[in-house]
């Protein structure tokens, strides 16, 4: 297969659309399809950290995600009473480095993606894969629409519960690791005058959290709770998700009544667990998997978007490196997989820190909290860097 092949790559989220950016790029004719009918602007902060901050200045997109940087000044700790125990800047905590590391929407990332590659790639919106088939030298697809095309490589870029994975690997209980939280998000008013800080409070086994992004009147609200089994009943029913959290969270201190009253009337709540996805293979034959499809890290890593931006990169420049597909997934995982596993095991290297299941870890928490604020921010954790960019293959 030459590098103009024909390549479908599934999700215009984040690994999507940056993959289609560097396949654009050595010469590939790409098709994004993506179930939503729009692209999603808005939502929740995320990071771009060490090594994906390399690629977006390749992409040439670092200057507008600095200007959207969200820039957050402070994140204060609170008890079960509402008192506060620490109050630290976010980087601090989080381990990255003040000045380097970016945090943005998710939707400012997205649209600057986009922004990359609408002009060059085809997208369609409003549609899906709905079967797949390499029975022959390409890949047979029919998407949700009725349409039928043939196409060289499919990628799945369509997140954590990866319809793609699934049609090619097998049920996602094969590969979910489950970490033992669940978590609601949603928006609510900011009715408390906070301006660019997140504020959390916890007890044993919950956790709820306030983001002020800018200085507007809206806010990011996080419920997370412990939970030894995932309830598998509510990851489907948004009522019975409610009402999870709502029975979970009674009887809670601070501000968390209002929260959950909030999260009762949000038409944007999403609920989830807290899970990696780990895989033996990310490719089978014509099909490969990016981003949270193969390798999502959990949102306790902080890493999920980092590494989505950061195997994009990889595995189009292992594409555009080796004539054979086959070769070129097989160096997309020898190159990129130490980098994954480094990540990944944040969470057991004290990545759910913030949200202790027992009062004794609770305490040894902010015991750690309270010595962190006369300390000054420390070295990024080696994770965010691990790996080093190879130039992209130029276009043939």
């Amino acid at each position: 297969m030459t590098p103009t092949g024909k390549v479908l790559i599934s999700g215009a989220s984040i690994a999507g659309p940056a993959l289609a950016y560097w396949l654009h790029r050595s010469g590939f004719t790409v098709t994004v399809v993506e179930k939503a009918g729009a692209l999603r602007g808005g939502g929740y902060p995320i990071d771009i950290r060490g090594t994906a901050t390399e690629v977006v200045r390749r992409m040439g997109i670092l200057p507008r995600l600095r200007d959207a940087h969200v820039d957050s000044r402070r994140c204060t700790f609170l008890n079960a009473d509402g008192g506060e125990v620490a109050s630290l800047s976010p980087s601090t905590v989080a381990g990255g480095v003040e000045g380097q590391d970016l945090e943005v929407r998710r939707g400012d990332l997205a649209t600057a993606l986009y922004g990359k590659v609408r002009d060059d790639v085809e997208l369609l919106f409003g549609d899906s894969i709905d079967t797949l088939d390499q029975s022959g030298h390409g890949v047979d697809i029919t998407f949700h629409s009725g349409r039928r095309r043939t196409f060289d490589l499919v990628v799945g870029a369509d997140g954590m519960h990866s319809h793609t994975r699934e049609s090619v690997f097998g049920p996602e209980e094969r590969f979910h690791r489950y970490l033992g939280y669940c978590f609601a998000i949603f928006t609510m008013p900011n009715t408390f005058g906070l301006s660019r800080e997140v504020m959390m409070w916890n007890t044993p086994g919950k956790a709820a959290a306030l983001y002020a992004v800018g200085d507007d009147d809206e806010l990011h609200a996080f419920l997370t709770f412990h939970q030894p089994e995932p309830p598998s009943d509510a990851l489907r029913n948004p009522d019975a998700q409610r009402d999870l959290v709502a029975t979970v969270f009674a009887g809670a201190g601070w501000e968390v009544p209002g929260m959950v009253n909030a999260m009762r009337d949000a038409n944007d709540l999403f609920f989830d667990t807290a899970g990696q996805i780990r895989m033996p293979h990310w490719s089978s034959g014509r099909v490969a998997l990016a981003g949270d499809a193969a390798y999502a890290p959990s949102f306790l890593t902080g890493q999920g978007s980092s590494l989505a931006l950061v195997g994009a990169y990889m595995l189009a420049n292992a594409l555009a490196t080796n004539r054979d597909h086959t070769a070129a997934f097989a160096a997309y995982e020898r190159d990129v997989r130490e980098f994954v596993a480094m990540n990944q095991a944040l969470v057991d290297n004290g990545g759910a820190r913030l949200f202790p299941t027992t009062a004794r870890a609770l305490e040894r928490r902010n015991t750690m909290l309270r010595g962190l604020v006369t300390m000054p921010s420390g070295t990024p954790r080696p994770a965010h860097s691990a790996l080093t960019l190879p130039e992209f293959a130029p276009m043939p």
